[in-house]
Order: structure tokens, then C-alpha cells, then sequence
């Protein structure tokens, strides 16, 4: 089953751009709205986006500097489509 806040993480986080967590859960937010794949409440949707974004950071695909965060060269590896071949 497709994990779509780590998905849009992943997408958003390929571009080798910084960013700060609450301008991240912006574009993440947005782009799932667009998608129409946001459930329950904005607050909780935070809450379930930072610890995935931790959980990233802990496997070494997102680098975390102070409070910027920027993904590495192998963070597609958590993709729902990667996951999935493997």
C-alpha cells in the first residue's frame, strides 16, 4: 500500500533543494491536496510528516543540518514504487 506522505516527501526532497520543516510540510501539504490524497486533520498530517521525515533522516537519506533538511543522492530508496520492486 503506497505511503503517501513518504512518497511526496521523497518527490519533493529530490530536487537537492534545502528546507525548513514548516516550509517542507507547505509543499508537501499542497501537493497532496492537489492529489486529493490528504486524510484527517492539517495538525495531525504535521505530526505524521515529521516523524516520517525523521525516520529519513535516521536512515540516511535526508540530511538534517540545525533545522534544514535536504535529501541525498539515494532517497528515491523510499519511494512506495521502490519499496515495492524490492
Amino acid at each position: 500500500m503506497p505511503d503517501h506522505v513518504t512518497d511526496e516527501l521523497v518527490t519533493v526532497l529530490s530536487n537537492k533543494q534545502t528546507f525548513g520543516f514548516n516550509e517542507l510540510f507547505e509543499v508537501v501539504y499542497e501537493n497532496l491536496k492537489a492529489r486529493n490524497a490528504v486524510s484527517g486533520g492539517e495538525e495531525m498530517l504535521r505530526l505524521r510528516a515529521y516523524e516520517k521525515l525523521q525516520n529519513l533522516v535516521t536512515r540516511g537519506l535526508v540530511e538534517k543540518n540545525g533545522k534544514v533538511y535536504r535529501g541525498l543522492e539515494n532517497i528515491q530508496d523510499a519511494s512506495s514504487a521502490n519499496i515495492a520492486k524490492a
